[in-house]
């Protein structure tokens, strides 16, 4: 006898040992299931690790240069540098111009005037006109950030100026290069983590009513939370199977950094899958059949992920939702994984977060506990 079977002896009694050894295999054995652990995860932290970029580049310009000199060209390659533009041909007039912006030909124009250079070089200032597509008014944002800090340096080039009297000094700490894809998938993985971990936990039980096996097992001498612990254990470790492919392909493929301890970070996300078991179980209670409990889990995941911090910062919500996201414990998980991750911390910083994230886990595994026990009744 080895030591696992030691220890499995040491914790579980023997007909509990049984009864997990049984789900065990019955998870093996249907692919769905197996699929839904493993294959959901790569595909959601891939695709979102890749999609969810604030950072706008490639928008489509157009230029009428009317000015036509050196240092108008010396402008529009300043202002197409850093590939946030990228310069379409367009005919020489601000009707043409103005008409390709509203067919979405186009995204943004800038119009040159003929004085530009003869202004320049008199030292007295030069007007530009950028045109911008508002429709989507966060790229039209940026974008017009971004050609106004390109102008203003060009004009700082052209003409030498005093130093101003006070000068500020920006460091950026935990993600000096700005990676967007640093702040996203940390919060796509507590997002692939509610998603699997819920809908894999509740169409498990929910086919079970189907099958029939439930009443099977009520005919056993298993006490119901023997029953529940042998359903609760095999998922447990199938999804922080899950857990690990999702950090180990953020890790990999999009490079975000794991300065915090592993075993602290694994103990945050064992709390985590309890309370994604117990939504499960909850959904697996209230659902007839299986395509009742998947459509029933988004009507709970979709909240859980939008008022969690995962796709956008908490502080930009409305003070009514941003109230509201207290009572999410995805909102949680996410901070303690941020910072893990990319700070490094360990108990002393995130105990708090830990602590509300076992409230939440005793207080829906009690609920989830007694719900099932009724239903065995």
């Amino acid at each position: 006898m080895n030591i696992f079977d030691k220890l499995f002896k040491m914790f579980f009694g023997e007909r509990l040992r049984a009864l997990i050894v049984k789900e065990t295999k019955q998870i093996l054995r249907d692919k769905q299931q197996l699929f839904l652990l493993m294959f959901p995860p790569v595909v959601q932290i891939c695709l979102y690790g890749a999609a969810l970029n604030p950072d706008v580049q490639y928008l489509r310009m157009g230029v009428i240069d009317e000015c036509k000199t050196y240092k108008s060209r010396e402008l529009v390659s300043a202002i197409v540098e850093n590939r946030v533009f990228k310069i379409e041909p367009v005919q020489d007039n601000l009707r043409a111009l103005t008409k390709a912006i509203e067919r979405g030909k186009l995204d943004a124009g800038l119009v040159i005037p003929p004085d530009f250079d003869r202004r320049i070089s008199q030292s007295r200032p030069a007007s530009l006109q950028v045109i911008l597509d508002a429709v989507d008014a966060n790229t039209a944002g940026i974008a017009q950030v971004y050609s106004t800090q390109m102008i203003i340096m060009f004009g700082n080039l052209l003409e030498q100026r005093p130093p101003p009297p006070v000068r500020a000094e920006v460091t950026y700490v935990y993600n000096p290069g700005l990676v967007s894809s640093w702040f996203f998938i940390p919060g796509v993985l507590g997002l692939v983590l509610t998603l699997s971990g819920t809908l894999v936990s509740s169409v498990t039980l929910v086919k079970e009513k189907d099958s029939g096996t439930l009443e099977q097992l009520l005919m056993t001498p298993a006490e119901s939370w023997e029953i529940l612990v042998a359903k609760i254990v095999p998922l447990l470790v199938m999804l922080n199977g899950s857990v690990l492919i999702a950090v180990t392909i953020g890790r990999v493929v999009f490079q975000v950094p794991f300065r915090g301890n592993f075993f602290t970070y694994m103990f945050a996300s064992n709390i985590y899958i309890f309370v994604v078991i117990s939504i499960g179980i909850i959904l697996a209670t209230i659902s007839k059949n299986q395509r009742q409990a998947i459509l029933t889990s988004f009507f709970f995941n979709l909240p859980l992920i939008q008022l969690s911090g995962a796709l956008s910062p908490i502080e930009s919500m409305p003070d009514f939702f941003r109230y509201l996201t207290y009572l999410n414990p995805l909102r949680y998980y996410i901070q303690c994984v941020r910072n893990i991750l990319l700070k490094g911390v360990g108990l002393d910083v995130i105990w708090k977060d830990l602590v509300i994230l076992m409230v939440f886990a005793t207080v829906l595994l009690s609920f989830s506990a007694s719900r099932f026990r009724k239903q065995l009744g």
